[in-house]
């Protein structure tokens, strides 16, 4: 499982254009590019990547010419999809094809007349169709199913539509970042390819909806080979480490926050909730919260009952709630493991944190870094605001954000210190951006 050769995988995340079919990596944050006037030698290709809160289009341009079998691609067009995330469609699949339409439309505008055929187009899913996979592989199926038909009614080359696994999303986000940084290769002004320099490879830290991923090249061979990702980019070898923790993306993640005080409450009706300020409430019928394969559920369970949570800005009890839904104690390589008992080497290099982790992070004033003192300092101090402050200040921001913010910035600062082991000398390594290229340029 470990091996992802590039020749044989054309999947949704994958840089390498192997071929007149294959495609660059679906870039997992947007990046601005200018459309130009194309010559003919170009070719085209179209990305969907279908995440767990929403689906965006993209579509790649490339020379026919490649340096080392590998294409060297530009990004023409984002358009994101209208709507929830593919898997939101469980109950209507025909609708989950539907909301591809106007992307498709303005895909199909935006490539040259008579290349359509000649245009690969590519469907990878995420988390939150592993999850339903998990829920119901026949909905799974069905949903899967009726995205492909939908791409097939349009003038392209179609190369499939798929589930991604966890380690392959986490890979290829950790190849489009290096590849936008140009860390893999570069055009030098004298018009020769050159590879930069060792050590300049940058590490990879995701979080979406039901997943978060880390992924980097590891000082020291790896314990185990399982978490290792051999791949082959522009004549040279990459060995990395990549994990995916499925239930671990930013909204499962509170949703398991929720479980958890019911549980310690015993199935109270109303529960305080330390990470929600104080003066919000929140109600929520018992069958929408456990309706997730990330819920444990108990026998009291009564999915017909109400729980109402009331926040009480506690940013300290908001902590040690967040912390007992990982498991620090299990280690097959001690010390080194992560959490739930998985293995991780310890981290090394720079690192890029990008979804739910700049998200947080912006909203707080933190990025693209802050010193960690800063950092904890500005988690409690927003954590013990009253819901009046919180509105009063982000007028403009809806309730369902602002809400978790104090959460989801606790649950951050868990994953990367507890879990993947950042310390005061390697925080400064971390850099949450949303774009690539705004980084260091």
């Amino acid at each position: 499982m470990g091996k992802l050769t590039l020749k044989q995988r054309l999947v949704g995340t994958l840089v390498a254009a192997v071929g007149c079919t294959s495609l660059i990596a679906l870039i997992l944050m947007l990046v601005q590019n200018d459309t130009v006037e194309l010559p003919p030698s170009f070719q085209y290709g179209i990305v969907f990547d279908a995440g767990s809160t929403h689906t965006a289009l993209f579509l790649y341009k490339w020379l026919g010419k490649k340096e080392n079998n590998t294409g060297v691609v530009s990004q023409v067009l984002v358009c994101d999809v209208e709507g929830p995330g593919i898997s939101s469609y469980a109950h209507d699949p025909p609708a989950a094809g539907q909301s591809l339409t106007a992307c498709l439309d303005d895909a199909k505008a935006a490539i040259p007349i008579g290349q359509e055929r000649d245009t690969p187009v590519y469907l990878g899913a995420t988390a939150g169709m592993r999850l339903l996979r998990l829920q119901d592989a026949n909905k799974a199926d069905q949903v899967m199913e009726e995205v492909a038909k939908k791409i097939k009614k349009y003038p392209f080359d179609f190369q499939g539509a798929r589930i991604l696994l966890g380690t392959e999303e986490g890979a290829y986000g950790w190849i489009t970042i290096n590849y936008l940084l140009e860390r893999f290769i570069k055009y030098s002004f004298e018009g020769m390819w050159l590879k930069p320099k060792e050590g300049e490879i940058l590490g990879a830290l995701d979080m979406g909806g039901s997943s978060t991923q880390i992924t980097f090249r590891p000082r020291d061979p790896l314990k185990d080979p399982i978490s290792e990702v051999q791949l082959r980019l522009y004549g040279f070898n990459y060995n990395i480490y990549s994990h995916s923790y499925l239930c671990y993306g930013k909204e499962q993640a509170m949703r398991k926050l929720q479980i958890q005080l019911l549980k310690i409450t015993n199935m109270s009706q109303q529960v305080y909730h330390p990470c929600y300020h104080h003066g919000y409430n929140l109600t929520l019928a018992l069958g929408d919260l456990y309706n997730s394969p990330c819920a444990e559920k108990t026998d009291a369970f009564d999915p017909a009952n109400f729980v109402t949570f009331l926040g009480t800005s506690d940013p300290g009890q908001c902590l040690k709630l967040v912390k007992t839904i990982f498991n620090f104690s299990d280690c097959s390589f001690p010390p080194n493991c992560a959490f739930n008992g998985i293995y991780q080497p310890p981290v090394y290099g720079n690192f890029f944190a990008f979804s739910a982790y700049f998200y947080t992070f912006d909203f707080l004033g933190l990025a693209p870094q802050a010193p960690l003192p800063q950092v904890l300092s500005t988690i409690e101090s927003f954590c013990k605001k009253d819901w009046l402050m919180v509105k009063t200040e982000n007028p403009n921001i809806k309730d369902k954000y602002l809400l978790d913010y104090c959460a989801s910035a606790n649950y951050i600062m868990t994953l990367l210190q507890e879990a993947y082991k950042f310390n005061e000398t390697t925080w400064s390594n971390i850099y949450f951006k949303k774009k690539v290229r705004a980084v260091w340029k």
